[in-house]
């Protein structure tokens, strides 16, 4: 075979994702999260650092659904359509997408302000690969969970979303910013806080696997009726926690 033959036809090995764990990292990024739980930043930082492998198993288990592999094949950037006014109001009313309509602009959120947050400093959110695309996927639903869950934006609700979404996703970042919440608030007896977490993770565990689910259809669904279809039980120890003291105890923001 001669050099030319040889040089035609070498192709470089691709780059692969980075699965590997960087502790160090993620630790100091929680503490920063924890003394400032308005750096939403260091949610990313975390998940960088430990949630590489989860995805990847997340992006495979898709594939696995009765329409994962539609879902997947067309790889919809769902921000884009979050930031579609038009196909937001068109959504009826009662539905898990007015809900969150209402939610979104009530609390002046947008998915794209979320992923600009995801994209300061961290590099490949972008990157044209199947995993990075179920990360943004994994990031672009957030809002909507808590839709579902029920849990509010403020300090406790954010700890016990990350529980659940833990639970739902299996990546070690959210368990470690929901453990570093629950060490914060075991110091505050006064209300249930670490039993709100705790079940949290219980309720997503019981539920169905919402990374699976068709989101256009999803949002379109009565939001009662998709609520129990997923699976998805009451928030009842958190409901019980007056909301003006949901913040104290607990400094996590996402």
């Amino acid at each position: 075979m001669t050099m030319a033959a040889d040089t035609a036809d070498f192709r470089p090995e691709p780059r692969p994702m980075s699965t590997k764990m960087d502790w160090g990292h993620a630790l100091r990024s929680l503490q920063r999260l924890l003394n400032d739980k308005e750096d939403t930043r260091q949610v990313f930082e975390i998940m960088r650092a430990l949630n590489g492998s989860s995805t990847a198993k997340g992006y495979q288990r898709l594939l696995t659904t009765a329409e994962g592999g539609r879902i997947a094949y067309e790889r919809e950037e769902f921000a884009r359509k979050l930031m579609d006014d038009a196909w937001l109001d068109s959504l009826p009313e009662g539905s898990v997408g007015a809900a969150y309509r209402q939610f979104i602009r009530s609390e002046n959120l947008s998915a794209e302000g979320l992923a600009m947050v995801s994209r300061d400093g961290i590099e490949n959110v972008d990157e044209q690969h199947p995993y990075a695309w179920f990360g943004r996927r994994t990031r672009d639903v957030h809002d909507i969970w808590h839709i579902l869950s029920g849990y509010h934006r403020d300090g406790l609700g954010e700890a016990c979303l990350v529980a659940f979404s833990f639970a739902q996703t299996g990546g070690l970042g959210w368990a470690l910013i929901a453990l570093g919440a629950a060490s914060r608030a075991r110091k505050d007896k006064s209300q249930p806080y670490v039993k709100a977490i705790w079940q949290g993770y219980q309720r997503g565990k019981a539920a169905k696997w919402l990374l699976g689910e068709d989101y256009d259809r999803l949002l379109a669904e009565p939001l009662e009726v998709a609520r129990k279809r997923l699976g998805i039980t009451p928030a009842t120890i958190y409901d019980s926690i007056p909301a003006e003291v949901r913040d104290e105890a607990v400094p996590v923001a996402a």
